[in-house]
């Protein structure tokens, strides 16, 4: 059942997936187009999963679910990465590697692999108060909270001097 991002309780779980690169305007209409369609057959064990999606910064999928309804199960789960492994395969994107960076410059995103990023924080190329994606929070609060933060307010804290 698809429901507003926004009218989902700070308790939902969520899932980030993070692009290699910018969708197109296209992109992002033929992807909300896909994320309705997906969100609203989505099912765990035959019983509707509330759920809603956010994109973000032209970049970032969040798939957010209301479990006080229904929880995810392995099945459900399973199907929204199997939906996502076929986003990556239609826009020749990466989604689901964690071990890329994000983070920004100003008002542009910059992704980066992670060795990359580790060296750039070795020469001060990004700061502790270089504003990053923790793609690692668990639901809506810590989103809103979490998400994007300093780099000192993060688990990417670990690669500044």
């Amino acid at each position: 059942m698809l429901v507003d991002f926004k009218d989902l309780p700070d308790s939902s779980r969520i899932w980030i997936y993070q692009a290699n690169r910018s969708f197109t305007e296209d992109e992002i209409k033929e992807i909300e187009g896909k994320l309705d369609t997906f969100i609203t057959d989505w099912t765990a064990h035959g019983a509707d999963l509330k759920a809603g999606y956010d994109l973000r910064y032209k970049r970032f999928i969040i798939i957010a679910l209301d479990q006080n309804l229904n929880q995810a199960t392995g099945c459900s789960i399973d199907a929204s990465v199997r939906f996502i492994q076929q986003m990556e395969q239609d826009y020749n994107v990466d989604l689901m590697d964690k071990m890329n960076v994000s983070f920004k410059q100003g008002e542009f995103v910059a992704y980066k692999p992670l060795l990359e990023f580790k060296k750039m924080a070795k020469n001060k190329s990004v700061s502790p108060n270089t504003i990053v994606f923790n793609n690692l929070v668990t639901n809506i609060a810590e989103y809103k909270t979490s998400w994007e933060v300093p780099a000192h307010d993060s688990w990417h804290s670990r690669f500044l001097n």
